[in-house]
This record gives structure tokens, sequence and C-alpha cells, in this order.
């Protein structure tokens, strides 16, 4: 009986999984003249923002913005989008130095993976290692790419969702999340602190006097920036020179409702 209506269920996700795909294929070119026309009459209404001196959000890219993104800095694509949504192939990219990170993403509906999240946030963050600016987009930078930017923010930057959306709405006022989408970065936020907690438990330090008084280290950017070793500047001065292959993703994970 439980096999029977788990056997139910999933065949309603995958049709309702179907459904979604059919629209957001049928919505997008309709959509995404909307968002052109609108980008031409409101002013407010950018193409991409700036979410800090490495991160641009934004919709997704045409092939005429490929060398504006380069002057801008960008060493780093992100597309969440499907085949069907992406208007420039990796090899534009590749051909003006560009590294580009697919991630397909279904639209209308639910939110990227935490595996994909972690793969896109690691990418961001090799970038703004090396001083390099990443463009994160979806159809229209409001829910794909808006995941995954807020996430790396708990990560790295160590904001609460709330707290991440806030900021990044303060830069780009439109972005707008699912409750599939929130519910994610809150899973991944709650995964994060976890991690942080137990590296964290039980390191103590001693005090300058030397009375070794123990002190528990808050930070967990602490335990991996401050135990650095002579070869770690070169290494990273290196690593900085290589560009990273690019990926794709052959499965959709999860979807979006809102980008």
């Amino acid at each position: 009986m439980a096999a029977t209506e788990s056997a139910r269920r999933r065949g309603q996700r995958k049709a309702k999984e179907a459904a979604v795909g059919a629209a957001a294929r049928a919505l997008f070119y309709p959509t995404l003249l909307y968002n052109v026309v609108r980008s031409k009459v409101q002013a407010e209404f950018r193409w991409w923002d700036e979410v800090d001196q490495f991160i641009l959000l934004g919709a997704v890219p045409f092939r005429k913005d490929v060398p504006r993104l380069q002057k801008l800095g960008v060493h780093g694509v992100i597309t969440l989008n499907e085949p069907f949504e992406t208007l420039v192939p990796s090899s534009m990219y590749q051909s003006r130095g560009i590294d580009h990170l697919v991630i397909p993403t279904r639209d209308y509906m639910f939110a990227p993976s935490l595996v994909d999240i972690n793969q896109a946030i690691d990418f961001i963050h090799r970038n703004t290692s090396c001083g390099r600016m990443t463009y994160i987009h979806c159809k229209a930078g409001r829910g794909r790419s808006t995941t995954i930017v807020l996430c790396y923010l708990v990560k790295y930057k160590n904001m609460t969702p709330t707290a991440a959306f806030e900021y990044v709405r303060s830069k780009r006022a439109r972005v707008l999340l699912t409750r599939s989408q929130w519910k994610v970065v809150q899973e991944f936020s709650t995964k994060v602190v976890g991690a942080a907690a137990s590296k964290t438990e039980d390191v103590v330090l001693s005090t300058e006097d030397g009375s070794g008084s123990p002190g528990v280290i808050k930070n967990n950017a602490s335990l991996s920036s401050d135990k650095t070793t002579p070869l770690r500047p070169m290494m990273k001065m290196l690593s900085c020179l290589l560009p990273s292959p690019v990926r794709s993703g052959n499965s959709l994970s999860h979807a979006d409702l809102h980008t």
C-alpha cells in the first residue's frame, strides 16, 4: 500500500514537472521580450546589478553582452538556464577568457539542488579569491540566480538568509524567491552553520599574556585563512593564472517559479 502511494506521488511529481517544463518553453520568448522592453523604458529596470565588487546578478545575456561583461571585468559566468533559454554558447565566453559554469535549472517551480549550489558558490569563491568578477544569471535575474547569490553570502560573508536577502534586494529591487527557493537557502544555511559549529567545537586559544586561558574561535574563516604556510601565497597565485574547467549539468535537479 505504501509503495503504491509512493509510486502515485512520483507519477504526479513527474507529470507536474513535465507540465512546468512545457509552460517554461512556451513562455520563454514572450517573457524575455517583456523584460527587454521594460529595461528600455524603465531606467531602474537594469539587466544586471552589482551585488559587490566581485558579483554581478542579472538576466540572461545576449551575444552582444559578452564584450560588455568582459570590459566590466567578468572572468566567470554561471548560467542557471535550461539549454533552450541559453543564448550564449560556452565557446564564445572561452574565446574571451571567461570561464563558464552551466547548471541547467528548470524555470517556474523549484530551486537549484544543494549539490548545484555548492558547485556554484565554490566557482564564485575561486574567482573572488583571485580578484575576479562573476556574473550569475537566470532568465530575469530574480529567483534561480538569486538563490545562488544568497547561499554565497551565507557561507562566505557569514550572513543570515534574511540579512542576505535584504542586502541583495537593496542592490536589485525586483529579486523574488519562491517558497522552494527560500526553503533551500534556509536548508543550506542550516548545513553551513552546523558544519562551522563542528569545526570550531573544542578549539581553544591561549591568551596573549600566556596565561593559557581558553578562548573559542568563533569565526570559521580563522581555521582556514590563519593556518597558512609559505607555499600558500605562491599556490594561490598560480591557481589564479589557470582557467577553471568548463562544467555543465546533465540533469535537472530542481526548478524555479520566478526567475
